[in-house]
């Protein structure tokens, strides 16, 4: 494991560092849309209600500073808790770190935007979000219709107070979508579009249209497979199966190379495109690791054959389940890829069955 001084590592994190690379490489960790989003984030996605909130304070006390979550994950509360307590053990004030949460399809409707906000601020114990993100262009409707459904909402989310809410964006939106609601309010582009980026998927031409536009990019999945609910889908459906993200000799051999861990490879790739990644892990050691992939330097050639080397695999895609076109136009898009949500349902332990139950045919996503 390729650790270093935790203080020049927070050091690093918090003050950036110097590439001189492709377009593709970033100029600092933080992202270059705000200068106040550290690149590299703590994802809450699958973290179990009875130690949340010590991972998350562990992520805080570690040098973490951006937090990603979701009313979806169902367990804002205990990250609330979490976030509470490592802003005291480190002396930290809440300007101090970035927090990401996310709309759900449920709550599309114009009129409950506001009120979906102010649970979410409750459970995680703050006064503003610097980033509410639209989850998906889907809604669901109380008679349990699931359409693409996005404008309306939208429009509602850039009217939120702004001592409540810094920027607003959008999350697994297509070409197509991303788009028109652009033309619906030209005035107002999303701050950030959070979606599945990896080695497995880079999205290269997507990515560099955004860089084009000013919109900040945050990756999600970015281990790929790695995930335990990717894991059991990939058994579950061996046609459409890829070797884990992490066990690939590109990978391991670019690691070796400059020694660091496949884990920091697949981060320190985000980063340098300018991506903000959100690596989630309930292990210490993992979280220590890596927050260290701050200090992996990758070539231009290490970055193109990462962005070229690998298969196309989308992991995350319900469109299937849900019964609406999603990421059409986009790498491996339109159709259900890896993850379905039976497998998810059958895979997923603690909190993700007692979702199960209420979104039932709803699948979330990191």
């Amino acid at each position: 494991m390729f650790l270093r001084n935790v203080a020049t590592i927070a050091l690093l994190a918090l003050t950036g560092f110097q590439t001189s690379q492709a377009r593709h490489e970033s100029q600092a960790v933080f992202s270059t849309a705000r200068e106040s989003m550290p690149l590299l984030g703590f994802g809450t996605w699958n973290l179990q209600r009875s130690n949340a909130s010590d991972v998350v304070a562990a992520a805080l006390n570690a040098g973490y500073r951006h937090l990603d979550c979701a009313a979806i994950y169902g367990n804002e509360k205990e990250v609330g808790a979490g976030i509470e307590a490592g802003l005291k053990t480190n002396k930290l004030s809440r300007s101090d770190i970035w927090v990401t949460s996310k709309l759900w399809n449920d709550r599309h409707a114009p009129g409950d935007v506001s009120k979906a906000l102010d649970k979410t601020l409750a459970d995680l114990r703050v006064e503003y979000l610097d980033l509410y993100l639209m989850h998906w262009p889907v809604a669901k409707s109380p008679n349990g219709d699931i359409t693409i459904d996005f404008i309306d909402t939208w429009k509602a989310m850039i009217e939120l107070p702004a001592d409540r809410v810094k920027n607003v964006g959008v999350s697994n939106f297509s070409p197509s979508q991303l788009k028109a609601l652009m033309t619906a309010t030209p005035d107002h582009v999303p701050f950030a579009h959070q979606m599945e980026m990896h080695p497995y998927l880079p999205q290269t031409d997507f990515l560099n249209w955004h860089k084009d536009h000013n919109i900040h990019v945050t990756a999600y999945s970015p281990f790929g497979n790695t995930n335990p609910t990717y894991k059991s889908s990939r058994k579950a459906n061996a046609a459409s199966a890829v070797p884990p993200l992490l066990e690939t000799p590109l990978l391991v051999g670019i690691a070796k190379k400059i020694q660091c861990t496949p884990a920091q490879i697949a981060l320190a790739f985000g980063m340098q495109r300018g991506t903000s990644v959100i690596p989630k892990s309930a292990h210490q050691s993992r979280i220590e690791e890596n927050f260290a992939a701050t200090e992996c330097k990758l070539s231009a050639a290490d970055m193109d054959a990462l962005e070229t080397e690998l298969p196309i695999k989308r992991l995350n895609n319900p469109s299937k389940s849900w019964g609406v076109p999603l990421y059409d136009g986009l790498q491996d898009g339109g159709h259900l890829a890896v993850v379905d949500f039976q497998t998810i349902k059958e895979t997923s332990i603690g909190w993700m069955n007692d979702l199960w139950s209420k979104f039932k045919g709803l699948q979330p996503d990191l």
